[in-house]
């Protein structure tokens, strides 16, 4: 607060007081208020794998715009992201790939080519910090427990992590600046492990708890304290609706959260730290975007509409759980 001497009135200290508190924003205040940027690779349309990338912006509802291409397309890959880097890895188009390409958040363009997975696949989990990105897990003539690391801020092929504690693929990720959480897959019958990692660090994965149904294609989002993993398809059904969510700091099983607006899987999804945001996916492709609010609990809304109809993709923000 400013330093002057005398006596001030009211409304004299209340002008200081917030003038001061808007020029010294704390980082988290600052991502929970200014527009952050959402992409999600559209994945496949009805039959085909696309390669459009779509924006939204996290803190206001309307319809998605076209961002840019990915280097190739392809359904299936996994999302991550720091303040800076969007970063998409793996995935099918007439073959598997190990592609890993990457934008910069701040402005709309073209992919650019930043190395390859060691593990080639698709299904991949994906978290991140805000410095390092983890990829989990896949599918390659079988379910891979691999887990593998980037710098984001750095381009180049993966390096080794650790291991899932059980091989799968199909797996959502999300997780806190410190902590990273991997839920659900199949292993060629559906999973609701969840096990957890520390990101800085590397090491095998430790069993965290379990959703409260096995699930394939089940997406994350996170603020920097609670997990959310949302939709895909359930041994209860064949296209959940359901949101579950888990404290990231403890270990346990999930509990219920809400419902997404429609029960749909291979559903795509970003996390701003205050909103949950999902889009595309269903029962075949769709353009459905619903978002909730990750402190409360409740069913999602309805957020706007994908540029096209769209399943199988992935999604990041320029502000997460894991920046935070």
């Amino acid at each position: 607060m400013p330093n002057y001497n005398g006596v001030w009135s009211l409304s004299t200290q209340y002008q200081y007081n917030t003038d001061w508190q808007a020029d010294n924003i704390s980082p988290a205040r600052a991502a929970a208020t200014t527009a952050a940027r959402g992409l999600f690779a559209l994945g496949k349309s009805q039959s085909a794998p696309i390669n459009p990338i779509d924006q939204i912006n996290t803190v206001s509802e309307g319809n998605a715009t076209d961002f840019g291409d990915l280097t190739a397309g392809r359904q299936q890959p996994g999302a991550l992201s720091s303040a800076t880097r969007g970063v998409f890895a793996g995935g099918y188009a007439s073959a598997f790939t190990n592609i890993i390409d990457y934008v910069s958040m701040a402005s709309a363009g073209d992919a650019i080519d930043f190395g390859n997975l060691a593990a080639v696949g698709e299904g991949v989990g994906a978290l991140s910090s805000a410095t390092r990105g983890v990829f989990g897990g896949g599918y390659f003539s079988g379910h891979v427990n691999v887990i593998q690391y980037i710098t984001i801020a750095n381009t180049g092929n993966t390096t080794d992590f650790g291991d899932l504690s059980v091989a799968r693929s199909y797996l959502g990720g999300a997780g806190s600046p410190t902590r990273g959480i991997f839920g659900g897959g199949t292993t060629g019958s559906l999973s609701d492990v969840m096990d957890y990692i520390t990101i800085a660090s590397v090491g095998n994965a430790t069993d965290f708890g379990n959703l409260s149904a096995a699930t394939v294609g089940v997406e994350g989002a996170s603020s920097a304290t609670r997990a959310l993993f949302a939709g895909g398809a359930a041994d209860r059904q064949a296209n959940s609706e359901y949101i579950e969510y888990v404290t990231i700091a403890n270990t346990g099983n999930v509990t219920d959260f809400g419902d997404l607006t429609a029960g749909r899987q291979l559903i795509s999804a970003c996390s701003n730290s205050i909103r949950g945001i999902y889009a595309g996916g269903g029962a075949s492709a769709s353009n459905v975007i619903d978002f909730v609010v990750i402190t409360t609990t409740g069913n999602a809304s309805d957020f706007g509409d994908l540029t096209a109809n769209a399943w199988e993709g992935a999604g990041c923000c320029s502000s997460h759980g894991g920046i935070a």
